[in-house]
């Protein structure tokens, strides 16, 4: 059995509007103790408002420093700038294409030539429209994978420097990959159509907004119905599509006694739509870790409480209410090598970048980010001593 090689990695992102330049983010990120990075696309690397000229000259300064400090940029992610978009699962083929065109691939040809090790993003969510309808999600799904496989194509032309993709699994019904089998199924539609691997990120804070998304069962469709007749109104209760929502407020307006019947049509509703429901295990960050960690050569990393995903740092206050912790994570890592190898899987990954996915907010103090990056640098060290250490080694 053959355990993947571990690395500490700080995305830029806690640097956006503050050290714009190559050489002073990769200078603090030297000075925190981290060899290696995630460029985000938002600190000043993005195709959609930088020229080609530009980017050549960024990516030049990259190599410069990085042979100067011994600072490496590792990967390069998606930020804010398409994440707030529909993005590949646009209606207009025009936008679609351009994406391709205009971003996926100059962001490949810009990790190739600063030798990163891959891309990640987080490119597309399904509009209203398209969730209501099974038939309009399965071929926006399609279309996706199709764009997919040839940026994968694209991406390992270059036999010397392939770049591994990297899809970001997420929390929503509307961004997925956002359930366990869900994601499993990803990997296997994606590696079919491509015939080469393409991988999920994992975040360890993306864990929180399953549990929102249940889908109930019959009996609960039915107190459900009782709940909301005492309560006079529907609140905060998750039914999937619009047409079960439109069945139960016809159920609430007709006697009681025919709720049984209503549940069960309701029940009968749902099947139809499983990409808009959750399992339990999809809210376990543990679980996600130990089935697809090994298909994660990129894990978002942040402490949280399993609440909310508030890309928090890993410092001794955070560490106290958090559900994160070091020794665990890699058990659970390990656990996902030690599994048999799935048919119809991509190969397990032979790198994993802990990537810390840390936000600054605009009115923090540099002093103070800077402090918390460097504690969680300091608590992460206590398990990986030094980068490219096998897992196994670590536990």
């Amino acid at each position: 059995m053959t355990y993947p090689r571990i690395f500490l990695t700080v995305d830029n992102c806690f640097a956006i509007k503050r050290w714009v330049r190559p050489a002073t983010w990769m200078r603090t990120i030297q000075e925190m103790g981290a060899s290696y990075v995630e460029a985000s696309t938002d600190n000043e690397c993005d195709p959609l408002f930088a020229t080609a000229e530009y980017l050549d000259d960024w990516a030049e300064e990259v190599l410069a420093e990085e042979q100067k400090r011994g600072v490496k940029v590792a990967n390069f992610y998606t930020g804010y700038q398409t994440y707030r978009t529909v993005g590949l699962a646009h209606h207009d083929p025009r936008i679609r294409e351009n994406l391709l065109n205009g971003w996926l691939k100059p962001m490949t040809r810009l990790a190739r030539k600063v030798r990163a090790a891959g891309i990640g993003f987080s490119f597309f969510a399904m509009p209203d429209e398209v969730l209501q309808s099974p038939a309009a999600y399965a071929e926006t799904e399609d279309r996706i994978y199709g764009i997919l496989a040839e940026l994968l194509a694209y991406a390992n032309a270059n036999a010397e420097r392939p770049v591994t993709v990297s899809v970001e699994q997420m929390y929503a019904p509307h961004q997925p990959p956002w359930t366990i089998e869900g994601s499993r199924q990803f990997l296997r539609q994606l590696y079919a159509r491509a015939r080469t691997p393409g991988y999920i990120t994992i975040d360890v804070g993306h864990q929180v907004g399953q549990r929102r998304f249940l889908r109930p069962d019959r009996q609960g469709i039915e107190e459900l119905l009782g709940k909301c007749r005492q309560a006079g109104r529907l609140e905060n209760v998750w039914l999937g599509p619009a047409s079960a929502y439109d069945l139960f407020g016809r159920a609430l307006e007709a006697p009681a006694s025919g709720d049984r019947a209503a549940a069960a049509e309701i029940d009968r509703q749902l099947a139809s739509f499983p990409y808009l429901f959750a399992q339990p295990i999809d809210g376990d960050t543990y679980a996600w870790l130990e089935q697809l960690g090994c298909y994660s050569p990129i894990i978002h990393m942040q402490q949280n409480n399993g609440v909310t995903s508030h890309h928090a740092p890993f410092t001794a206050a955070n560490n106290r209410t958090g559900i994160i912790e070091g020794k665990k994570l890699l058990a659970a890592l390990a656990r996902s090598y030690e599994r048999e190898a799935e048919a119809g899987m991509p190969p397990k990954t032979g790198e994993i970048y802990l990537s810390f996915e840390l936000f600054a907010s605009n009115i923090d103090y540099n002093f103070d980010t800077l402090a918390r990056m460097r504690e969680t640098m300091e608590y992460w060290r206590r398990f990986v001593p030094r980068d490219g250490m096998p897992l196994n080694e670590l536990l």
